[in-house]
């Protein structure tokens, strides 16, 4: 029976049971490894000796060998090495979270076998510069865009534009008092220029507001393409940033058709990148042109997927790790 390593961790949501479950359909085993549980409860070896690579996972549960595992989806690395700061002396608590965190990439990016996701190419994808340089390439529209941690520029670019949209090239949130504040998409006008100055300690990405009719979500697996669209200007709170308003508009998602056009550049992005799985933002304006904005090479499908009959999406992942669909080859020795 072929073995499928799925990387996450205890508090990932149902996502997982359900491509598990056919992939157990496709007669092939599962074996969970929550990072969480790294490496206070779960251990991972790794040995050369007589000629030969072994790895094994020790969890509560079993021991696992994996160098003969023949696929693994890299899901999600969440709260890696939860309680080791509780366990060690402050002054060694950062070497060895260094040493837990290069210990399990080094093993997934060595792993002789097909990868659903890689800690490589999560950080090849953090790029938005490069996502956007190569989606214009490919044909895509793109916003005007600029990345800048100079104020004078960001102003140009603002007054040139007008209708400005400014947003973080990555994804995070603010503790203040405890209470987290996710850092949206805003909207920059002129009345905010002189608040730019504080722009030299941290860059910004700052693109031409572009006018929605309906946004998209474009769901990719393999050559499976699930692409939901909203009309996010009905929600005062979701018409800047859709995610300020995202759970209100769970069930609000409806599934529709790409032009063939669009489809064949995304494919072509998967392609550049030589991945299987992306979740890719777009924006489509009132003259029906198409804007690429960006790809996540995790986002998250699990509220589309329940939107599906059966769960479509997790089907498509469970049978591209079984390899019952064709996939992008991207073997370490391949």
């Amino acid at each position: 029976m072929n073995k499928i390593l799925i990387i996450t961790h205890t508090k990932d949501n149902f996502s997982i049971e359900k491509v598990t479950e056919y992939i157990e359909k496709n007669s092939c085993e599962v074996i969970r490894f929550d990072v969480d549980l790294y490496p206070l409860e779960n251990k991972l070896s790794t040995v050369f000796q007589d000629g030969s690579w072994i790895s094994f996972l020790e969890t509560s549960e079993k021991k696992y060998r994996l160098d003969d595992i023949k696929a693994v989806w890299y899901r999600r690395a969440y709260n890696m090495g939860k309680g080791l700061k509780d366990e060690l002396d402050p002054k060694f608590y950062g070497a060895a979270m260094g040493e837990v965190r290069n210990t399990l990439f080094g093993f997934l990016e060595s792993i002789d076998a097909y990868s659903l996701g890689k800690p490589s190419i999560y950080r090849r994808l953090d790029s938005k510069e490069e996502q956007l340089k190569i989606a214009e390439k490919i044909g895509f529209n793109i916003p005007e865009t600029c990345i800048t941690n100079s104020p004078e520029i960001a102003r140009k670019f603002i007054v040139k534009h007008q209708n400005v949209i400014g947003k973080m090239q990555t994804g995070f949130a603010i503790y203040e008092d405890g209470v987290e504040n996710v850092v949206f998409t805003n909207v920059i006008d002129e009345g905010k220029l002189q608040e730019l100055d504080s722009l030299v300690y941290c860059p910004m990405q700052f693109q031409r507001r572009i006018t929605k009719k309906k946004e998209l979500r474009v769901t990719v697996v393999g050559q499976d393409i699930y692409a939901f669209e909203i009309d996010s200007q009905q929600s005062e709170e979701a018409s800047i940033d859709w995610r300020k308003d995202g759970v209100n508009l769970l069930d609000k998602w409806v599934r529709t058709e790409l032009p063939a056009d669009i489809e064949e550049k995304i494919e072509e992005l998967l392609d550049v990148y030589n991945v299987d799985y992306g979740a890719i933002d777009i924006i489509v304006s009132p003259e029906d042109e198409y804007y690429f904005i960006e790809i996540n090479a995790a986002g998250e499908f699990f509220w589309l997927d329940n939107l599906t009959p059966d769960h479509l999406i997790s089907k498509s992942i469970a049978d591209i790790l079984c390899n019952k669909v064709p996939r992008r080859d991207n073997m370490v020795f391949a």
